[in-house]
This record gives structure tokens, C-alpha cells and sequence, in this order.
């Protein structure tokens, strides 16, 4: 059985919305800790499993760690971005971490929330960056940011994350989704954190996000229980047309290892406005599935999306038609 992943948020906060989730075939949720802290999502921990029950299902519950992925800071209220738009990141901008900053030089690219928003920088003074927006949209808070062709390390875990394990015993956490894994050691660090901190039993879930993962993936294989192929972030680091071969990739080195692996990102985007997905879309979820995936995952489509329970049965029901003849 393929196992189906919502993303908890806004839209799916309601304890009749996620039964109805669960009823349609969802058999897991994530909590992205990228937002918030374990320790406040006692209450929305408690809905996940009342409504799971209701269901019938026992729910595998993912905790989405910071980890090393670079992502700018809150913002007081969203902007609207406008290509040929010039404004500031750092002081008195749009705040950044210090890494990034110390990373640029005048001509790089920056993307912006997976990509969507891509900007130019065109001046350095110290803190701030002067950047001029070539593809535009809106910014929120939190959103990930990546330096086209450069790599930042920072480290495997953040002082949130370790908090984070502190509290996720108590709350029978299915299992850990590391961010940006790296190599193995990233691997070796989370499982000596989750050590630590009474997560013996929680499963690591690897996210590949970058050619670093890509390029050393065969030698952490035995460090996880499951990949996730992340095309998010993933697809930032390269040419977006060479996406789909770096998915067959992953693919075919986690069958040769009978390494379970998820498919992640965009997978039903377009519900996020409309009950009804694209061909394209339902075409996606049927490849991965047929690749062997032993888990697909929404994000934004059940988070803040307007048709959470829609969204999980398009996803289950078009996984349950492989193997139809």
C-alpha cells in the first residue's frame, strides 16, 4: 500500500476536515516545525489523532525539521515583488541570514520560495544587498532561499530542531524528516540526536534537495528508512528540464537498494484553487507510484489550499489505479 501524506495547516486545522481527510485515504500528516515549534502543536496533535480514530487509521505523524535549509526571516506583512522592482535584503529589507549575505557577489541569482521569485543582485554595502526582481510574485514569511550555482553548509541540525526532539516522545511522532541531507553524517548526527532525546523508534526520512544528496545518496542509504524526493528546493538546484531525469535517478538507486522513498512537491498544485486537479497533475502522481514510491505527499494543497479532502482523493485514488489492466 502506498501511503498518503497531507501537510497540516489552516485549511485542514478542523478535526471534521482531517476525519474526512483520513476517511478518503490519508494515512500520515507532516507538521512543518519550519513555522512553529513541537511544544505549541499539543492541541493540533490531539485533533490528528481523535480524527484519525474516528477514521479507523492509526496516523503516522512526520515532524519537517529546519535543519540546514536557508530561509529568510518573518516578515510584518507580505510584499508583492514586481519584475524590475529594486529592493533591499538585510537591514531594513527583507531579512536574510548573514551566511547568505556573506555568500553574494554582484550578478547572482537568488531564488526565492522554491523558486518562485528570482532576483538579481546588483550592489553590496555591508548588511544590505540591493537586488532587482526578474520574476516577481508574493513574499511571505519563512520562505526558502537558495543562491543560483552556490552552495551554503550550515549545520545538520539548529537549536530548534534539538528542542523540537526534546518534546516529539511524548507525542508518539511517527517519524523525522531531515532536511537538505548532505551525507551520511548528516544521517549519523540525526540519529545520535534522536538518541538523545528518547526518539529511539522514530524513523529518519532523508530529503534530497540538492545535488549534494544526489551525487552521495548511494553511501547513506543504510543511515535512513525512507528518501524523500523533494522537488521543491531540488528543482532550484538545476536546470528545472532536468528535474524528471534526477527523479528517475533517485528512483531507480532506491529500488536497487529496496530503499522506500516519497514523492514530494506540487504533485496537485493547481487544487489549491480548483476542486479538480490537472491531467498533467494526475499523470505525476500515477508515475511515481509506478516507479515505486511507498508514499506521496501534498503540501500547500491540503495546508492552505481550498479543497483539503478533494486533494486526498485524487491523490489516493489515482495511486490505487496502478497495476489496473
Amino acid at each position: 500500500m502506498i501511503d498518503i501524506y497531507g501537510t497540516l495547516g489552516p485549511s485542514c486545522s478542523n478535526e471534521r476536515i482531517l476525519e474526512d481527510m483520513f476517511h478518503e485515504g490519508m494515512t500520515g500528516i507532516r507538521i512543518n516545525l519550519s513555522h512553529v515549534m513541537l511544544a505549541d502543536c499539543c492541541r493540533q496533535i490531539e485533533r490528528i489523532n481523535s480524527a484519525a480514530s474516528k477514521a479507523g487509521v492509526t496516523p503516522k505523524i512526520l515532524i519537517d525539521m529546519q535543519g540546514p535549509e536557508l530561509r529568510i526571516g518573518i516578515l510584518d506583512e507580505s510584499i508583492t515583488l514586481r519584475e524590475g522592482d529594486v529592493v533591499f535584503l538585510g537591514n531594513n529589507g527583507i531579512p536574510v541570514q548573514q551566511e547568505v549575505i556573506d555568500r553574494l557577489e554582484c550578478g547572482d541569482e537568488i531564488m526565492l520560495d522554491d523558486g518562485k521569485i528570482l532576483v538579481s543582485v546588483i550592489e553590496i554595502d555591508n548588511a544590505q544587498v540591493t537586488v532587482s526582481v526578474k520574476r516577481g510574485g508574493t513574499l511571505t514569511s519563512r520562505k526558502s532561499i537558495a543562491i543560483v550555482g552556490k552552495t551554503i553548509y550550515m549545520p545538520t541540525m539548529t537549536d530548534a530542531d534539538i528542542e523540537n526532539l526534546k518534546f516529539a516522545s511524548n507525542f508518539n511522532i511517527y517519524g523525522i524528516m531531515q532536511p537538505f541531507v548532505r551525507n551520511k553524517e548528516d544521517l549519523i548526527a540525526v540519529r545520535n540526536a534522536l538518541d538523545e532525546n528518547g526518539c529511539q523508534d522514530m524513523k529518519i526520512f532523508a530529503k534530497i534537495e540538492n545535488m549534494d544528496g544526489v551525487n552521495s545518496i548511494k553511501t547513506f542509504m543504510k543511515h535512513c528508512d525512507e528518501i524523500i524526493i523533494a522537488r521543491g528546493d531540488l528543482g532550484n538546484s538545476m536546470p528545472l528540464w532536468e528535474l524528471p531525469r534526477i527523479q528517475k535517478y533517485i528512483s531507480s538507486v532506491c529500488r536497487e537498494y529496496n530503499k522506500p522513498f516519497m514523492v514530494v512537491t506540487q504533485m496537485l498544485s493547481s487544487m489549491e484553487h480548483c476542486k479538480v486537479p490537472t491531467r498533467a497533475e494526475v499523470c505525476d502522481i500515477y508515475n511515481a507510484a509506478c516507479d515505486g514510491a511507498s508514499s506521496v505527499m501534498v503540501t500547500g494543497e491540503s495546508a492552505i489550499g481550498e479543497y483539503p479532502v478533494e486533494v486526498i482523493k485524487y491523490l489516493k485514488k489515482t495511486v490505487e489505479t496502478v497495476g489496473y489492466t
